[in-house]
């Protein structure tokens, strides 16, 4: 028996028939339907062919046999497709990010402010942590040094980004602020600080902790204190490298280039740096540490801080 390839269209609505009467038996057996109200003079269908079983006998005929039409036999079901056992799935390419280590950046700051644990845990350990810290302090006062040096030593993945060296990125045209503050140097600032915020905030997203620099002025919040914070995240962790101008101006005197400026602009730079005295924020004084011992503070003062997070 052979079956259309898909159901024909159902038949047009008609008086006195529901739109889809007969529609189920139709698609498969086009002879007239036992029940089925019949039409004015219905044409007798034409003779099955020999041999065709179970063909339909015109209303109001009376069979020839006695025997009873043998029944419709079922439409023959295809033969059982054997089963096998479903392959392995072929191995698949891990995506470009598990081969890279590189992770894309949510949105906003990824750095969230550090939670204070139960009062019943031990002080954090600084040192296994993901930290973002801003050091921040006059020329002169080893920023870059301690940011180096504890970068070097901690257990986790550490970056130092310093803004000094991402803002000597720009070679012709670089505005340098000795030869006088002007729009031109302010813009440089502002772009580097944008760029080491978001280098500090992909470091971080992967996991990597970082350390920044950058002589943030207090009289200056919207700029400075409050850009870095735009730029990472409310989790940064400022600290305030501090010491006394005489060991500022020893230090400065050791610079070369235009790292190195006059003492008088010095002085003015740690005078507004005195600010920082209740604020609120952590300082070290390191006039009488070395590098070593400076690191050593600033984790004791990051431990601090993780499980006190200061209000700024």
């Amino acid at each position: 028996m052979q079956h259309a390839v898909g159901s024909p269209l159902p038949p047009p609505h008609q008086p006195g028939q529901g739109p889809g009467a007969g529609w189920a038996s139709a698609a498969h057996h086009p002879g007239p339907h036992p029940g089925a109200p019949q039409g004015p003079a219905p044409v007798p269908p034409p003779p099955p062919a020999a041999g065709f079983p179970g063909a339909g006998v015109p209303t109001g005929a009376v069979p020839p046999s006695p025997v009873p039409p043998s029944p419709v036999p079922p439409s023959p079901m295809p033969p059982p497709v054997p089963q096998h056992p479903a392959a392995p799935p072929a191995p698949q390419a891990p995506p470009a990010s598990d081969i890279t280590g590189h992770v894309p950046l949510p949105p906003g700051g990824p750095v969230g402010m550090p939670t204070a644990p139960p009062a019943a845990t031990a002080v954090p350990d600084p040192t296994h942590t993901t930290l973002a810290v801003l050091l921040i302090g006059p020329a002169g006062a080893g920023k870059t040094s301690v940011a180096k040096y504890w970068a070097d030593h901690r257990r986790v993945p550490t970056a130092h980004i310093s803004l000094d060296d991402v803002r000597e990125w720009v070679r012709s045209g670089f505005a340098d602020p000795q030869s006088g503050w002007n729009d031109n140097s302010e813009a440089q600032y502002r772009l580097a600080r944008r760029t080491c915020g978001f280098a500090a905030r992909n470091f971080l997203a992967n996991g990597i902790s970082c350390i920044l620099d950058d002589a943030v002025f207090p009289d200056r919040p919207v700029v400075g204190l409050g850009g870095w914070k735009r730029h990472v995240g409310p989790g940064l962790l400022p600290v305030v490298l501090l010491p006394g101008l005489d060991i500022v101006l020893e230090r400065n005197a050791e610079r070369s280039g235009n790292r190195r400026l006059t003492d008088e602009e010095v002085a003015r730079i740690h005078g507004r740096m005195a600010g920082w005295y209740g604020s609120g924020l952590p300082i070290i004084d390191n006039s009488q540490l070395d590098v070593p011992g400076t690191a050593r503070i600033l984790d004791e003062v990051l431990a601090r801080a993780i499980a006190s997070p200061p209000s700024w």
